[in-house]
């Protein structure tokens, strides 16, 4: 891990963040809350607020592709924070383009953007508009297209390596055999930014990525004007394979 500060010098100890904020952990596409349980964990046994939703059509919520949209992650995310303040949001991947557009409407609300391999776009950006550039992913290769169906899925042999290179042979045999197609509509859909947000931005690179590849999640933290960074030796799931590391950071810039 390389970074422009040390856990260990500011957060000895169990992982408690003093001025009680409120982490909001926003997961990415093929994904689901249940897969941040480790990570979260490690907030809640310290007596911290976590909330960690599962975006329409995701883990154990129900709303058929058909019904999803960009615009309803964002309704979900506002609804789940409800008036709460000092947010930190933990956005990975598709996550951060939920997480900057949330951010137009509350951003006095939300202390910290904590980007974990995660998507940082521009006005008009889409997460399909962004991966085209990403000549590096091994996404683009794999992917499974059903439009009459609204829905995206990944070629079964190519999904540990896309996203868990790293992981136990037993978890990523889980999660191959499980994941659950995207939808697709949100996923082209253009997010509206008007401009820079006063919140504090920090980003952690995951440096063995095939799914957001290095190279551009550095080109996306320069065009966003993000000076805080971390590097982790992970894939693009470091809540899987590095969760305690990720764990301590987060902590780290709660504080």
């Amino acid at each position: 891990m390389q970074n422009e500060g040390n856990p260990s010098e500011k957060n000895q100890g169990a992982l408690h963040f003093e001025d009680s904020s409120t982490i909001v952990i926003v997961h990415g596409a093929w994904s689901s809350a249940n897969d941040w349980l480790a990570t979260a964990e490690h907030f809640r046994a310290a007596g911290n607020k976590v909330i960690a939703m599962n975006l329409p059509g995701h883990g154990s919520d129900d709303t058929p592709a058909s019904a999803t949209s960009l615009q309803l992650y964002i309704y979900e995310v506002l609804k789940s924070v409800g008036a709460e303040k000092d947010l930190i949001f933990v956005c990975h991947s598709f996550g951060g383009i939920v997480v900057r557009a949330v951010a137009e409407l509350i951003a006095p609300q939300i202390k910290k953007i904590i980007y974990v391999a995660a998507f940082v776009p521009q006005n008009g950006d889409s997460l399909l508009s962004i991966a085209q550039t990403d000549a590096q992913s091994l996404i683009s290769k794999n992917l499974i297209v059903d439009e009459a169906a609204g829905i995206v899925g990944i070629v079964k042999e190519a999904i540990p390596e896309i996203f868990m290179a790293d992981a136990p042979e037993p978890v990523a045999a889980y999660v191959t055999e499980n994941l659950r197609p995207e939808p697709l509509a949100p996923l082209a859909t253009p997010v509206n930014i008007t401009g820079p947000v006063n919140i504090n931005e920090i980003y952690i690179y995951t440096e063995n990525d095939r799914a957001v590849s290095h190279s551009l999640q550095q080109r996306m933290v320069k065009n966003a004007g993000i000076i805080r960074t971390y590097t982790l030796p992970s894939s693009h799931t470091p809540f899987i394979g590095h969760s305690p590391v990720l764990s301590a950071i987060i902590s780290f810039e709660a504080l």
